[in-house]
């Protein structure tokens, strides 16, 4: 497969370029991941009975390949970056296709660990190579325009998921067998279609653990942490709470990224002008807020409404989550990019691994404390934030490092 220079791939079409193959990696996932994600309360409730311990313990297993993320450092000693992402992408888009033919426990475990790693591979490759392939200065207007193509196809397929679900009586395996077919086919297409491109600096193939990225690390930490609360017991209490069918579902889902695709690109101007500590100043100050108000629904029945409206804020805050990369772009050396992707992605799954199994177990008992949970962690991620400088750097990656030398430069 032909090799292309970055320095040069602004020569090739417009459709062979790296921020359209960018652009088409970030609009085929979310086809595969939110449908997955917008029939799974549903379907694992009718089909398989599933109560708080089981989704619990179904999203663990998901994220054990993040866990395991790390693991891409080896797989990058015979497999190019590129060609790993896509074939990823593959992956996913193929368990998800035949979901719905494992209607049990222990089917639904295994069809979603195999999705699982192909989301959790392909989204460390995409977050390396588009810090690699995006210039610094316009890294938050392409990382928030990016957000917003996701944004895009994701309310793309809850749209036809809201328009067709009752009025043709479609069935969880069509739409699974849809939805994933369509991101394989994207995949292989963008694995013939791109020639491979080369970036400046070469990436390292060993484990990176720097000291002056340890604020990075934590805070990386802290929001896998409290993601996982949100994305295993909100959707799940607005079926179980309230009720919501499928389409209720897919609504508001709908909505959430309507919101998010004309959003995103503002947050990413919003970033590039303010800076990543008060974007994530912002984004954790609403977090605490938000998860408050959703103990409160949940202890003080304040309705459906109230916690739809609370389900599309936090969905609007976690956008801002890539002003988090475009600090460590800022912070971190060129060759660093990869390995510390996948050092990140573990991380960031440490607490993902426990979280979502012994929360349910809390679910079952006191759902609020969940919430309360959530909102003391996001509260501790502000402070960490707040240790970020206004001008990140090598050699001042945080408030405390004012003053001290900077990393000499990677040889070569």
């Amino acid at each position: 497969m032909r090799r292309v220079p970055l320095s040069e791939a602004h020569r090739l079409p417009f459709w062979r370029r790296p921020f359209t193959l960018l652009v088409l990696g970030a609009a085929a996932m979310p086809v595969s991941f939110a449908t997955w994600s917008a029939l799974l309360n549903n379907f694992v409730i009718e089909a398989a009975g599933f109560t708080g311990v089981e989704i619990g313990w179904l999203h663990t297993v998901r994220e054990v390949p993040g866990l395991l993320a790390v693991g891409v450092i080896a797989v990058l000693l015979v497999m190019r970056e590129q060609v790993l992402g896509l074939v990823s992408l593959a992956l996913l888009g193929g368990a998800t296709a035949i979901t719905a033919w494992f209607p049990s426990f222990g089917g639904l475990l295994f069809v979603t660990l195999l999705s699982s790693i192909g989301f959790h591979y392909f989204e460390t490759v995409n977050q390396s190579l588009q810090l690699q392939w995006i210039d610094k200065a316009k890294a938050p207007q392409m990382l928030g325009w990016l957000v917003a193509v996701g944004s895009g196809a994701s309310m793309l397929a809850y749209g036809v998921l809201v328009v067709t679900w009752r009025a043709f009586a479609l069935s969880y395996d069509l739409v699974y067998m849809v939805s994933g077919g369509v991101t394989v086919l994207i995949a292989l297409w963008c694995l013939l279609a791109f020639p491979q491109f080369e970036a400046p600096h070469p990436q390292r193939r060993r484990m990176v653990l720097r000291r002056r990225y340890w604020l990075y690390y934590l805070l990386q930490f802290m929001s896998g942490a409290r993601r996982q609360i949100f994305v295993v017991f909100a959707a799940f209490m607005m079926v179980e709470r309230f009720g919501f069918d499928v389409h209720e579902v897919t609504a508001l889902f709908l909505i959430n990224f309507l919101a998010n695709m004309l959003a995103a690109p503002w947050m990413g101007r919003a970033v590039a002008r303010w800076g990543e500590r008060n974007a994530m100043v912002f984004e954790y100050v609403g977090l605490t807020l938000v998860f408050l108000a959703y103990g409160g629904v949940h202890r003080f029945g304040w309705g459906a409404i109230v916690a739809s409206a609370l389900y599309v804020l936090d969905h609007l805050f976690f956008a801002l989550s890539f002003a988090l990369r475009t600090y460590f772009q800022k912070i971190a050396d060129p060759g660093d990019i990869a390995p510390t992707a996948a050092v990140a992605f573990t991380i960031n799954h440490i607490a993902a691994v426990f979280l979502p199994a012994g929360l349910g177990y809390l679910w079952t008992v006191a759902p609020e404390g969940v919430f309360l949970l959530a909102a003391a962690l996001a509260a501790v991620a502000l402070g960490l934030v707040l240790l970020i400088p206004r001008d990140p750097a090598p050699g001042h990656e945080t408030v405390l490092a004012r003053g001290l030398r900077r990393p000499a430069p990677p040889a070569g």
